[in-house]
């Protein structure tokens, strides 16, 4: 270790070979921007069109899910619009995210006149503030993977590797406070894989929210009391992962898990749950949305619903890409679901004639 006497001779020697050196060349000249700079949240967005298939521009729908639209996003503005794992849906077609690295992203979608899903605009990244009112530092910290919106607007936030839940409140300008704690599960994460899904679910509460673990594990919380457990949300094959839940019309609840292996890639599948508190035997899906085989697919994390065209549920799912890596897209894709009709009632039976 070089001492503060020795730092203070090595600098005035190295002044002295300065001034009898040769003088260094003279700095080149600052160029301006040719117009003003921002400076603020805001960022340009590049957005591009995402087919559904890309061997095969005939297919609009993946059994009753009916593609609404898909968009690849990326900014020259930014190298931190990356990692994007969940999103919510606010007023007026906004858009809210969070990001691996303890970011918020916000836009708005832009819709055509069918209400397909065609551009995002009025991007905005800003720092996760932490208990400190300063930017999370680091992955250790800023690790955000599930994002919720109470019925009162505060947000609820799920971070892993520091496993916690923070619970945000927005102002009237739209700005997060400095984040409160909220109850959690009592379980012990793997350090990569904690509490990837969290929504709310008013059905139990208005201050009530699920929350699902990377690994299937699930949970009602409430932020008046402690979490409970309830059935596993687990696919049949053990390489999936669950990555985030949608509470919608009532008690039912969309799931979303994603699987990888070098064969296969990415895949993707959304189950839609008429009660997640039913016991597991008395638990069956209403519908499965499968992302395999052909059709675009990536490692899809966040989920979000709305109302869509003709009664129909509007389903959108965002990609994490890792920060480019495997090839991985920021990928905002939507899709339309709308329920099978009701089976006609059978006719009653006659009744049965007795014999004599």
């Amino acid at each position: 270790m070089i001492g503060l006497r020795s730092l203070l001779v090595m600098g005035l020697a190295g002044g002295m070979l300065a001034q009898c050196g040769p003088k260094p060349a003279p700095p080149p000249p600052v160029v301006l921007p040719a117009a003003p700079v921002k400076v603020g949240p805001e960022i340009g967005l590049t957005v591009a069109p995402v087919p559904l298939n890309a061997s095969d521009a005939s297919q609009t729908a993946v059994g009753r899910f009916v593609y609404a639209g898909g968009i690849h996003v990326t900014s020259a503005d930014t190298s931190r619009l990356h990692g994007l794992s969940d999103l919510i849906l606010t007023d007026d077609n906004g858009l809210e995210a969070i990001t691996d690295d303890g970011d918020r992203f916000s836009a708005k979608l832009q819709l055509d006149a069918n209400g397909r899903l065609v551009g995002l605009t009025n991007g905005k990244l800003s720092p996760l503030l932490g208990v400190d009112g300063e930017g999370l530092r680091g992955k250790s910290e800023g690790d955000a993977e599930g994002l919720a919106r109470l019925p009162n607007g505060e947000r609820l936030v799920s971070f892993e590797r520091d496993h916690r839940i923070w619970r945000y409140a927005v102002g009237a300008d739209g700005q997060w406070s400095r984040p409160a704690v909220a109850p959690k599960p009592a379980t012990v994460f793997p350090d990569n894989e904690g509490m990837e899904a969290i929504t709310a679910y008013p059905a139990a509460g208005p201050d009530a929210y699920l929350v699902g673990g990377e690994e299937g594990e699930a949970w009602l919380c409430r932020l008046s009391a402690s979490c409970q457990s309830i059935a596993p949300q687990t696919p049949n094959d053990f390489t999936w992962g669950l990555s985030g839940f949608a509470a919608f019309q009532g008690k039912a609840l969309a799931t979303l898990h994603r699987a990888y292996d070098p064969v296969r890639g990415w895949r993707a599948q959304v189950r839609f749950l008429p009660d997640p508190l039913l016991p597991a035997a008395k638990q069956y899906p209403l519908a499965t949305l499968m992302l395999d085989g052909q059709v675009t697919r990536d490692n899809f994390e966040g989920i979000a619903l709305a109302a869509g065209p003709n009664g129909a549920t509007r389903i959108y799912l965002l990609s994490d890409d890792n920060g480019g890596s495997m090839n991985q897209r920021t990928l905002l894709l939507a899709f339309d679901w709308t329920p099978p009709p009701p089976q006609p009632a059978l006719p009653p039976a006659s009744p049965k004639k007795k014999r004599r």
